[in-house]
């Protein structure tokens, strides 16, 4: 087998992957559906989107460490089936009030908020759980193929949105059908969660409830130098400039002067870049730290110049390249996060992953959204791209700090020896713990 593909060698991860890029499609769909939605209901208000997406993430923020703990403690596959089935009720019941009728723009606003606790307990779980289905080994090659085809769910999920709300009137009524498909998709993945054979899992061993346990995987995650750089670099990135729900409505609709197909169709050109990034990172089996810098600097530049383009058409053909960036980027932090952990503490620290990219959403999108509505659409991705670069220039002061100066740091970047290490050893492991 390709060892693009080696992954698949496994038949519990092919089953895992044939009922995600079901799932993802819906979801893709529902996010175009669910702006194009609060866009009809407020009049166009970019703060309104801002503030459906906070809420949606507000819960990630609040709640995603305590889920970490409850994924080191519960089966992930068991816990996976839970998430799944309440998100799905919650896109169920969006769905058909919009359809009715009777949809407002609070009722949005509340149903992204449980809509986000069911993300914050399936974030960490479904994270850790891809160790568990692969074993270390073909780690890097798994979160690469999932990569892969989330992006080819965003690539046909957006422009099918797109094109079902523009067939069924582009009215909230039609939105409504479009989340409704999101809600039936969520069957995929519990029929194959519920099909995996139990004796072929890594599974670890589930720890007791005990005190400490957030606090013990705080330490652990603080210890560590390489990853309280990731942490700082992804939580610029993921706050500031990965807002590509507000940013790119806003440029279709107030700047270009589209409609929902051309929105629709934006979210599929950046998919395009984060396949292609997605189908070179299953290729590694390594990471350097210099890619984590690289693509971190060079989404911040992608932002910056997108946001200055004088055309559709121009910024359409130039999102796949933010797309590339942003893979990259979370592709390569994910891996490593999970490479470096100890398996007993590897649920708590994916939660603390998820807050940091997830969890600054809360804060950066009403702000982007505002920018968006009274400062003009093009600053929501200079703005964002700027925050961005600021945020890589301060990882990397911090890790110099950390690890004995610039210069060592800068050295141990260009090496070829400096890769990203698969454990820790137990001395390290048991420092964290006290």
């Amino acid at each position: 087998m390709s060892p693009t593909f080696r992954a698949l060698a496994n038949p519990n991860y092919r089953r895992y992957l044939l009922g995600s890029v079901v799932s993802n499609t819906g979801t893709w769909m529902q996010r175009v559906a669910q702006d194009w939605l609060v866009l009809e209901l407020s009049g166009q208000s970019g703060t309104a989107i801002g503030i459906t997406t906070g809420l949606q993430f507000l819960p990630v923020l609040l709640l995603s460490p305590y889920a970490g703990v409850i994924a080191d403690r519960m089966p992930k596959r068991r816990l996976l089936q839970l998430t799944q089935l309440a998100m799905a009720a919650t896109s169920l019941l969006l769905g058909v009030i919009a359809v009715a009728g009777v949809a407002q723009t609070w009722h949005v606003y509340v149903l992204a908020f449980v809509f986000g606790i069911g993300s914050a307990f399936d974030a960490p779980a479904r994270q850790s759980f891809v160790s568990e289905m692969v074993g270390p080994d073909d780690l890097t090659n798994a979160v690469g193929l999932n990569s892969a085809t989330f992006n080819v769910a965003r690539i046909a999920g957006p422009g099918l949105a797109g094109l079902m709300i523009g067939a069924l009137g582009g009215g909230a009524r039609a939105t409504g059908w479009v989340i409704l498909i999101n809600a039936l998709s969520y069957a995929a993945v519990i029929y194959q969660l519920r099909r995996m054979d139990p004796a072929l899992l890594h599974t670890a061993e589930l720890r007791p409830r005990t005190p400490g346990m957030l606090i013990e995987g705080v330490r652990y995650v603080r210890s560590q130098p390489k990853m309280v750089m990731i942490l700082i670099m992804v939580f610029f990135a993921g706050t500031f400039g990965m807002n590509f729900q507000i940013t790119s409505a806003l440029m279709a609709t107030k700047v270009f002067g589209m409609g929902a197909g051309e929105f629709g169709i934006l979210g599929s050109a950046m998919a395009v870049g984060s396949l292609v990034g997605a189908l070179l990172a299953a290729r590694r089996t390594r990471i350097r730290l210099r890619l984590l810098v690289l693509a971190a600097l060079g989404f911040g530049v992608a932002n910056i110049v997108a946001g200055l383009l004088p055309s559709y058409l121009a910024f359409a053909a130039f999102v796949p390249l933010i797309g590339l960036c942003t893979l990259t980027l979370l592709n390569s932090a994910n891996a490593t996060m999970q490479l470096e952990s100890d398996p007993a503490l590897r649920g708590r620290v994916m939660a603390l992953y998820m807050t940091i990219v997830m969890g600054g959403t809360p804060i950066g999108s009403p702000i982007i959204g505002w920018i968006g509505e009274h400062v003009g659409p093009r600053w929501t991705l200079i703005s964002g791209g700027a925050l961005t670069i600021v945020g890589v220039l301060l990882a990397v002061a911090v890790l110099a700090h950390l690890q004995g100066g610039l210069r060592t740091v800068l050295t141990r970047v260009r090496r070829p020896s400096n890769l990203i290490p698969r454990v820790w050893d137990d001395q390290t492991v048991a420092r964290a713990r006290k």
